[in-house]
C-alpha cells in the first residue's frame, strides 16, 4: 500500500509504551505496597504491645 505525501504527513500515533517505562512503573507500585505493608505491619506490633525493648 502506497500513501501520497498528504496522507503521510496526518498519521498520527499511538501511545509509545516502552518496556523500560512499564518496569519502572511495576517497580513503583510494587514499593508502595511494600512500604504500605511495613508499616502496617509496625502499626499493628506497636497498637498490640508485640514490640521489642530497646537495649
Amino acid at each position: 500500500m502506497e500513501l501520497k505525501k498528504e496522507e503521510l504527513l496526518n498519521i498520527e500515533g499511538g501511545i509509545n509504551l516502552s518496556g523500560t517505562l512499564i518496569s519502572a512503573f511495576t517497580k513503583i507500585i510494587t514499593t508502595i505496597l511494600d512500604v504500605g505493608r511495613s508499616l502496617g505491619s509496625a502499626l499493628r506490633r506497636i497498637s498490640s504491645g508485640m514490640v521489642c525493648p530497646l537495649s
